[in-house]
This record gives C-alpha cells, structure tokens and sequence, in this order.
C-alpha cells in the first residue's frame, strides 16, 4: 500500500513524519461513517429514517422492519456505525411530521442522497416537481436529456432512497397511470391525498 515511499533514501526525522503519515491514513480508512436513525412513529405513520453528519439519505417504507433500513445502509454506506439517536433525527423528523399534518410543502434540511451519478441526477430533478404537481417519467428523462431512458429513468426513480422529501409519488405513467411506488401503492395514495392531487 506504500511501496512508492522509499524509506532508505529519508533522514530519520523524515521517517518518523512518514510513519505519523502512515497511521493517519491507516485511521481515515478505518474510520467508520456515523448514520443516525430513529424511528418516526406519528398517527397511521410508522417510518424509519437515517442521516448522515450531511444530511438525511433514509425513509423507509411505511411499517417496514428495522431490516429494511440496515440492509440499504450496509449497501450504500459500507463502512458505518448505525446509531439510533432521537435528537439527531429531530429536525428531519420534525420536517417531515409538519409535511405529513399538511403544514409544510418544502424541505428544508440537507439531504445525503447516495446513489449511482444517473440516479443522482435523476433525483435532483424530482426535487423540482413541486408540492401538488405531477410529472411523468418521460418528462423527467427530457428533463435530464434522456429521451430514450424512460425505462432507467424509472428504474432510479425505483431506487430513490428518501420516500417524501424526494417525492417520486408524484411521478406518473406517460397517460397518467400509477405505477409501482417503493413504499407501496397505499402510501403513495396518502401522500397525494396530503398535496390534494
């Protein structure tokens, strides 16, 4: 891993900043990535959602096993620490409670979307589909440029790992039929019943 350092060339106080150098890095590697987590249990609504030190990455589908939220976490975020922590989670829960009550149309919290560079960009632009509008999923590939990715469009849509506040319920067939929906077809009837839709 550091064959390019040649030790026998250096003084000895540059050795000493080398090996300094060297457990800096072996410890950045080793450091693991906290993801806090709690479950948000509010009326009919029991979901399970997770943030980073960057922003909320998870809300999991209604009622879900805590399983569902290890099993995406040790996927995309491979070397964590899961911690269930209330207070770290308040904001996002806090946010999504106010939506949830029909207090709040916009989010406001960082997000920590972890996904491939073409769901990244699908994402952003389901972010702009505003609080009680609609969009297809091939208006979002004309959107990203994309006229002939309709399918994949869909297939990361599918993916979107923050239900609600990257709002993919509101994502429709080309004619306006309802389409599959991660968190399940009831859910995604209750949000837009939420957004008067």
């Amino acid at each position: 891993m550091y064959s390019f350092y040649n030790i026998g060339n250096i003084t000895k106080s540059n050795k000493t900043l080398l090996k300094i150098i060297m457990w800096v890095e072996i410890l950045a590697e080793n450091q693991k990535e906290k993801v806090y987590w709690t479950l948000l249990n509010h009326g009919l609504w029991k979901l399970n959602i997770a943030a980073t030190d960057k922003g909320l990455c998870y809300v999991g589908s209604p009622n879900a096993p805590l399983e569902e939220l290890t099993e995406w976490v040790s996927k995309h975020i491979p070397n964590n620490e899961l911690i269930e922590d209330k207070n770290a989670m308040k904001p996002y829960e806090s946010e999504l409670i106010d939506y949830l009550d029909g207090r709040r149309k916009e989010f406001a919290e960082p997000l920590d979307l972890r996904g491939t560079e073409f769901q990244q960009t699908v994402w952003a632009e389901l972010l702009k589909v505003p609080f009680g509008k609609a969009a297809t999923y091939t208006e979002i590939a004309e959107r990203i440029n994309r006229p002939d990715a309709v399918r994949a469009v869909g297939t990361a849509i599918g993916a979107n790992p923050v239900l609600i506040t990257v709002p993919c319920h509101r994502m429709f067939g080309k004619r306006g039929e309802w389409r599959g929906y991660r968190g399940g077809l009831k859910m995604k009837e209750q949000l837009l019943e939420i957004e008067k839709m």
